[in-house]
């Protein structure tokens, strides 16, 4: 029963997210960064490169996971969205126990720098990790059921555009200055987030996840 695995590798994210958030408490008190929005830090050509491999090392650490304890396709897929979902969630827990920040659901954060910066309010990348955990959750335990994860083609184009259109609103900022150079970028900060665009984003992706991966939609693996 790989369902039963779902709480270990929930512990290892949780942790993960611990590291992973007392990394961003010593970068604030280094720079002393208080408000992402007013205190700038200055452009460093040495630590933006190790930036952004930090964040490729997670992503490859939270994938490494999900490959090592699904043993099909779906099911690594699926500890990978559930894994990469609670570590995203805790991340910004952590972050609020720690430090009190952030100060609301809707407090901006600077969320990746791959391939441009995303900007967003903290409920924006909250409500794709629930999603990613549900959708992961569900699909690992139609694995355990004999049911086969199957995205028709009107849901796979569905869940295609949604996340298109969510990083589209994430990026809109980034994308409106390019071309930039790496300094202009990295001192970039955001302006209203793009609310309607990143909901009907949010819906297209949450409809093709949770009408694949509910238990009714599904056929039995025979």
């Amino acid at each position: 029963m790989q369902t039963k695995k779902l709480w270990w590798v929930g512990l290892f994210a949780i942790a993960m997210a611990y590291v992973e958030s007392t990394v961003v408490v010593y970068i604030r008190r280094i720079y002393g960064i208080n408000d992402l929005l007013l205190d700038i830090p200055p452009f460093d050509p040495v630590i933006v490169p190790i930036e952004v491999g930090r964040e490729l090392a997670t992503l490859v650490m939270l994938m490494a996971v999900g490959w090592a304890i699904g043993k099909t396709l779906q099911s690594r897929i699926s500890f990978t969205f559930f894994t990469f979902g609670i570590w995203d969630i805790f991340y910004y827990i952590w972050l609020r126990l720690i430090i009190g920040w952030p100060n609301s659901l809707f407090s901006p954060d600077i969320l990746f720098l791959i391939p441009l910066p995303w900007w967003g309010p903290v409920i924006a990348p909250v409500l794709v990790a629930c999603l990613m955990v549900v959708g992961g959750i569900l699909a690992v335990i139609s694995e355990d059921k004999g049911r086969k994860i199957r995205f028709s083609e009107f849901e796979w184009t569905t869940l295609i555009v949604g996340v298109l259109i969510m990083l589209y609103s994430f990026m809109e900022d980034a994308l409106s200055i390019m071309p930039a150079d790496i300094e202009t970028l990295t001192q970039l900060r955001p302006t209203t987030f793009n609310w309607p665009i990143y909901l009907v984003g949010l819906i297209c992706a949450g409809y093709a996840v949770l009408r694949t991966t509910w238990p009714c939609h599904q056929r039995e693996n025979l």
